[in-house]
């Protein structure tokens, strides 16, 4: 801000304070008894002055006033800006249907306005009417499963999203699109209407204020490619919602275009010299207000962090620029990764760092996350890495190897490695997504996928699951693995071999016996599992994708969460029973 000072051509009068003894000050210029004379001061110095200091006071007003001007134009930006959103999510919300041809009359009731939205707009989608689709699924489910409202949901929708392999559905970058999935998951949460009108209307259909709960969104989200997993989608919803009672419309259209942001941005970044050309960048870490710093020897250098789906890649900043990349592999098998406290001369104060390591302790680096605003910055970025890292364990655990012959005679099962790692770059771009639009009210650590699985309770069958998902195909009819042994289901034997019984997942698809060299395969809660494991009343549309019933993943994942709910519980009461006991000993001491 400018400071004003008067013009400085006469000397400022000196008080005299009282008490005090100080030498006289001089006399002022233009003094009685003085020498000088008026006509002997220089008019055009004075007025110069003068006029400079009424240009800067002026100056300093006009800065002010715009200023003031500013911060009321920002101001009425961003009121605008609220309304112009309010207006779009309002606009959203209000749903133009087409001609209803959907018989609301089921088995066991009238159905909702919302199930008669989602069944019509995904048969059109599917190239037929929602009466057509409806006489369709009632001759392909079974008799106590077509008559259900429901699976008739679920079935117009997984039947059209079966038809997308990608590992992020095209779709989404329609809002129309995502609209339809936030009402299909209402849908699916109220098939039924409440009050068996049938002459409810759909005139200004509309779900402004609407709310979806947590098992409509585990159920449904999934399903898209790339907008959740199976196994995290129930941590992603509370971190989404936080304290509020469900998910918005405005909330689910928030996130999926910061996930766009996330994929596009991937798509768009060039990939230079300095990587590899067959690596894919995830996210880069680089900022002025949180620079990422690297200690060597108690000295931190600032620079450019780069986490690829198989590497990181750090270009400190020195005085003559950026220096050399440097490139740690994340690949290996002896690659780890935990929290790290740094600060000058090893006082370790700044519990804001990670230290990865790759192989050995002279291929290791500690890298702090400036981050004001606490640890999240440090726990984001630990996830991330943690999530590479557990991948290639996951691959080498569960997967063949890249010179096994038998992937060739197994339909597909060579892009199952790159199924995995994307699925672990889907993990980390949603977590991308939940960071910038400030919705992190999980622990990170619990919103990627492979990670996570790899310390929670019954998490080493979700995995087996994953694997016979990304590794199994159709089996090669004239390969000697076809001829060797017909594929069953899994059996227990002592120990893996390699003349193990193939496993078979829910479409027929086969994944060989050969692989499963893991010693989690042997586990009794294993061989348990999959001999439950059966499809019974489902109509399969593929091995992600089952109507009325649930894939492998699914299966596994409610054992997962019911057995995690143990243990949380048995942890929460020991640590009840801790402070309980730690009470009483101060009472009696005290």
């Amino acid at each position: 801000m400018l400071l004003l000072q008067p013009p400085r051509f006469l000397p400022l009068p000196r008080c005299r304070l009282a008490g005090r003894r100080r030498r006289r000050a001089p006399a002022p210029a233009l003094a009685f008894h003085s020498q000088w004379k008026l006509p002997d001061v220089d008019t055009d110095a004075v007025q110069e002055r003068v006029r400079s200091w009424l240009s800067k006071a002026r100056g300093a007003v006009v800065d002010a006033a715009h200023a003031a001007r500013d911060r009321g134009k920002h101001k009425e930006e961003a009121e605008g800006r609220t309304k112009q959103r309010k207006e779009e999510v309002e606009e959203q919300a209000v749903f133009m249907v087409p001609e209803i041809t959907v018989e609301r009359r089921v088995g066991r009731g009238w159905l909702s306005l919302d199930a008669v939205v989602a069944i019509e707009q995904f048969a059109r989608l599917n190239g037929l009417t929602g009466r057509k689709l409806q006489r369709i699924f009632k001759a392909l489910a079974h008799e106590h499963v077509h008559s259900d409202a429901r699976s008739l949901v679920e079935y117009c929708c997984f039947r059209y999203l079966s038809r997308d392999n990608s590992s992020f559905h095209p779709s989404l970058r329609e809002v129309a699109f995502q609209r339809l999935i936030f009402v299909t998951m209402l849908a699916w949460k109220d098939p039924y209407d409440e009050d068996n009108d049938p002459h409810s209307s759909l005139e200004n259909y509309s779900v402004l204020g609407r709310l979806v709960g947590e098992d409509a969104f585990v159920r449904i989200a999934p399903a898209v490619a790339g907008v959740a997993d199976v196994s995290t989608a129930h941590h992603l919803f509370r971190a989404l919602v936080g304290t509020e009672k469900g998910l918005t419309l405005d909330l689910w259209t928030t996130y999926l275009g910061e996930l766009l942001k996330v994929h596009h941005g991937r798509q768009t970044h060039k990939i230079g010299d300095n990587f590899l050309s067959d690596e894919q960048v995830l996210c880069i870490g680089s900022s002025r207000k949180r620079p990422v710093l690297k200690w060597e020897q108690n000295t931190a250098w600032p620079g450019h962090l780069t986490l690829t789906n198989k590497a990181l890649y750090f270009e400190a900043i020195g005085l003559a620029g950026m220096k050399k990349p440097l490139r740690l592999d994340l690949t290996d098998h002896n690659t780890r990764v935990q929290k790290a406290k740094v600060g000058p001369f090893g006082s370790r104060l700044f519990d804001s760092a990670v230290s990865v390591s790759s192989g050995s302790m002279s291929n290791e680096w500690t890298l702090e996350f400036v981050d004001f605003g606490g640890e999240m910055r440090r726990d984001v970025w630990l996830a991330f890495i943690n999530e590479i890292i557990s991948v290639y364990k996951f691959i080498r655990e569960f997967g063949p190897s890249d010179d096994d012959p038998a992937i060739h005679h197994v339909y597909g099962a060579h892009r199952g490695k790159k199924r995995a790692v994307s699925s672990a770059a889907n993990s980390i771009a949603r977590l991308q997504s939940l960071q910038f639009i400030r919705r992190l009210h999980e622990d990170p650590a619990k919103l990627v996928q492979f990670s996570y699985l790899s310390g929670a309770p019954f998490g080493d069958v979700v995995l087996q699951t994953l694997a016979v998902k990304f590794w199994s195909g159709k089996l090669n009819a004239n390969s000697k693995v076809a001829n060797q042994r017909s594929p069953q289901r899994h059996k227990h034997s002592e120990g893996s071999s390699s003349g193990q019984s193939h496993v078979l997942d829910i479409d027929g698809s086969v994944y060989l016996g050969k692989w499963m060299t893991s010693p989690s395969w042997a586990s009794s809660h294993s061989v348990s599992f999959w001999r439950g494991s059966s499809v019974k009343h489902g109509v399969i549309l593929n091995k992600s994708l089952v109507v009325a019933d649930k894939s492998l993943v699914e299966k596994a994942m409610v054992a997962c969460q019911e057995k995690s709910k143990v243990v949380e519980k048995t942890h929460a009461t020991i640590v009840a029973a801790t402070i309980e006991g730690t009470s009483t000993s101060l009472c009696n001491n005290g």
